[in-house]
């Protein structure tokens, strides 16, 4: 037997040696929860891995991780294991900067292009990533995150659902709610594209959406918001 959702396997209430299934359940908590992964990209396993690389399986892969498209792959102790994923859950990509989402058949992740790329592995690269934030209470932030290190151009906002609650609502970052616009239109279809000069973020930085009105607090909507930003790679050898 097995847990419905990560399917971690069960320990019987006659089983022998129980610290093995026991032990099973934890090495799998250990490659889920709090998903990281190298890369969504490579299409074979890489030569060298170290114990704990997690990866996304791109389709049509080779070697051993051939007929596991889609799955989490992990190493540890010279072996690969696959863990398969529910739709909704997420995974922070780190060789593009950005969170892949899984669709129940697919892993779907920032749109991510190249700019420059150097022999050594440098490169430049402009990203988009978007999510769709509902609205609750005074104030909503985001999952998706500002990487460390990253350029900022803007980040624009689409209302998807009307919002409820409140008057306007404002797009920024903790402590400046206004930052990527303010006063923003609470009807379906409502845009605005919050263009700054461009600035560098030193920490992964969410995007905070916040209620402005006599109430002061959302009890409705959604607005979907995108961010846009240049992320410098550094070279890899």
């Amino acid at each position: 037997m097995t847990t419905l959702n990560l399917l971690l396997p069960e320990i019987a209430a006659s089983q022998s040696q129980k610290h093995v299934t026991h032990n099973e359940a934890l090495a799998a908590l250990d490659v889920v929860v709090q998903l990281s992964v190298l890369s969504q990209s490579e299409a074979s396993p890489p030569g060298s891995p170290d114990d704990g690389d997690r990866y996304l399986v791109p389709s049509g892969a080779t070697g051993d991780f051939a007929g596991e498209d889609g799955a989490i792959a992990s190493y540890r102790d010279g072996a690969w294991t696959f863990h398969t994923p529910n739709a909704g859950w997420r995974a922070y990509v780190e060789d593009e900067g950005g969170y892949a989402i899984y669709d129940g058949s697919d892993w779907s992740g920032p749109d991510v292009v190249t700019l420059a790329a150097a022999p050594n592995g440098a490169e430049s690269r402009f990203v988009t990533v978007e999510e769709e934030l509902t609205l609750s209470g005074a104030s909503t932030s985001s999952t998706i995150e500002i990487p460390d290190r990253a350029i900022v151009f803007c980040v624009s906002t689409r209302t998807t659902e009307a919002v409820t609650g409140v008057w306007q609502y404002h797009c920024g970052i903790a402590g400046e709610a206004e930052k990527f616009g303010g006063y923003l239109g609470i009807a379906l279809g409502s845009t605005n594209a919050g263009v700054i000069g461009p600035q560098a973020f030193y920490a992964d930085t969410p995007i905070v959406i916040t209620a402005n009105g006599d109430t002061g607090s959302f009890t409705g909507g959604k607005v979907r918001i995108a961010l846009h930003y240049l992320l410098p790679v550094v070279p890899s050898t």
